[in-house]
C-alpha cells in the first residue's frame, strides 16, 4: 500500500483531483508488483517556486513541469525495520500543467495525472536519459495510464 502526503497550501488541485492521483499511484504500484508499504510526498507549486527548486537543486535556472527527488538509491537505506519504505518526493507545477494540457490538447486532470506518474516512476528507477530507458519508461507510462483508465482523450 502506498500512503500519499499531499502537500498544497495554496489549493493548486480540489480534492477529487488528489484522489485519483492517489487511486493512480496506488494502481501502478500494485500494477509493478511491488510489495512493501510505502509513502510519497506530492506537492503542487507555481512556476516560481519549481524554478527555484530546479534552480538550487538541479542548477537549471529554468521552469519546469516535475522534480522527483528520490530517497532510496542502490543501497539498503532501511531506517527502522518497521518504518514505510520511504520512496521520495514530487513536485509539480501546476502553471505548466496547465499549460501542457491545452499544448497536448487533453485535461488538466490527464496532465497532471501523467506528470504524477512521471514522477513516481522516476522515484522507483525509471528514467530517460538514454533512448532505451525513455522507450521503456514511455511505455511503461503508457500501459499503466491505458490500464487504469486515462486516456489522452481525458
Amino acid at each position: 500500500m502506498i500512503t500519499i502526503d499531499f502537500l498544497d497550501e495554496d489549493g493548486f488541485v480540489n480534492e477529487q483531483e488528489k484522489n485519483e492521483i492517489e487511486s493512480l499511484i496506488q494502481f501502478a504500484y500494485d500494477h509493478l508488483e511491488e510489495a512493501d508499504d510505502a509513502e510519497v510526498s506530492i506537492s503542487f507549486v507555481d512556476q516560481e517556486e519549481i524554478r527555484t527548486i530546479n534552480r538550487d537543486y538541479r542548477d537549471k535556472d529554468a521552469v519546469t513541469d516535475v522534480i522527483s527527488f528520490a530517497m532510496e538509491d542502490e543501497e539498503d537505506n532501511v531506517i527502522h525495520e518497521e518504518a514505510l519504505r520511504t520512496l521520495g518526493d514530487i513536485i509539480i507545477c501546476t502553471d505548466r500543467a496547465s499549460e501542457q494540457a491545452q499544448d497536448y490538447g487533453h485535461s488538466y486532470k490527464r496532465e497532471l495525472m501523467f506528470l504524477s506518474l512521471h514522477g513516481f516512476l522516476h522515484l522507483l528507477g525509471y528514467d530517460h536519459m538514454e533512448s532505451e530507458e525513455e522507450k521503456e519508461m514511455n511505455n511503461l507510462q503508457d500501459e499503466i495510464l491505458t490500464a487504469f483508465g486515462v486516456t489522452r482523450e481525458d
